[in-house]
């Protein structure tokens, strides 16, 4: 059964474009109305009208599911979790880039990564940032994700307590105030600007992680090493960052992937044996590495490495928010390999 859907350009209560078109759709493919092949591929139109309304993808997708608004209750929702207001400035660029036809203004990249940093990107496929964020904000941000799990960093029974918002060492936290001060980082934007070699990048409102300590009752709560694009060849260009809320050793915890991986990815999947399962396989004989930093610390990695957190070993939790920008026109491929 096929469903009518809005165009586009069709603008809804809270003045944006797509948002009718994207809360149908979501209706349709949860009421089995579409099937794979009639959903329209609009994966990255669709994330960044997320990014204009300050949701996290998650988030969306679940009360979308779960809660089954009406058009209008979806748009209540979203206000509410703007503090009443979706920042004009959004809407207004949102729009403009529906009605261009996906042509935006660009304006000049500023220089903030050395040669050498880049020498190392080109070889690695990662870097650190040092110092995006100074102490008290990340200090102030990871109060805000302890009381959000009723977590006491003085008593370490609180880390291991269940709470709905915890998903493994994930935490759906995504709109707090500190958390967008941290996002609005204006080093780590630049440093987004100048790998993708563009401005007209748009900010995710992601979640938060916290891994405690693995111990004799409590094991490791995270997710294998992963990719979280497609493998089908090629892969496109694509970022993904995570910020160090507290000091992080090697042991404690700490993102985890394979250097230079982006380099080798396409030629590795060739000699994979037929019927081999890339996404199973031993990542840490590919030499995993685990990275240390500081608090106020931002990784940035290009998204064909091999990823993912690992057993915190040390005494004390590791505590990050995970902050990406990606264009509207990013190449998200349909086929998921």
């Amino acid at each position: 059964m096929n469903a009518q859907l809005s165009a586009s350009h069709e603008i809804s209560r809270l003045g944006i474009m797509h948002l009718k078109r994207y809360w149908e759709k979501q209706q349709a493919i949860k009421n089995r109305m579409l099937n794979n092949a009639e959903i329209p591929d609009e994966w990255s139109l669709d994330d960044t009208l997320l990014a204009a309304l300050n949701l996290g993808v998650e988030q969306t997708i679940r009360h979308l599911y779960v809660t089954n608004p009406t058009l209008q209750e979806f748009e209540d929702w979203i206000l509410d979790l703007n503090g009443g207001v979706v920042p004009e400035k959004n809407i207004q660029q949102f729009n403009a880039y529906i009605l261009n036809s996906g042509k935006t203004e660009k304006r000049g990249i500023e220089q903030v990564l050395s040669d050498e940093d880049l020498r190392f990107w080109d070889q690695n496929g990662y870097l650190i940032i040092r110092q995006v964020i100074q102490k008290a904000d990340c200090e102030a941000a990871v109060k805000v994700i302890c009381d959000f799990i009723d977590a006491d960093l003085d008593h370490p029974e609180t880390w291991y307590k269940s709470h709905p918002a915890k998903q493994g060492v994930m935490v759906q936290l995504f709109q707090h105030e500190i958390l967008e001060k941290n996002r609005q980082s204006d080093k780590i934007r630049r440093v987004y600007e100048q790998l993708w070699n563009r401005t007209d990048l748009w900010l995710n409102t992601d979640r938060c992680g916290f891994n405690p300590p693995v111990t004799e009752t409590h094991t490791y709560q995270g997710f294998p090493m992963h990719w979280d694009v497609s493998l089908k060849q090629p892969i496109p260009f694509g970022l993904q960052g995570i910020l160090y809320l507290t000091n992080t050793s090697e042991d404690q915890g700490a993102f985890t992937l394979v250097p230079g991986f982006h380099n080798k990815i396409e030629q590795w999947l060739t000699n994979l044996p037929e019927g081999e399962n890339p996404r199973t396989q031993d990542f840490y004989a590919l030499g995993a590495k685990p990275i240390a930093a500081n608090a106020g610390d931002f990784i940035i990695w290009h998204h064909a490495l091999p990823h993912g957190s690992s057993p915190n070993l040390a005494h004390s939790p590791r505590i990050v928010q995970y902050i990406n920008y990606s264009p509207a026109d990013m190449d998200i491929k349909k086929e998921w390999i």
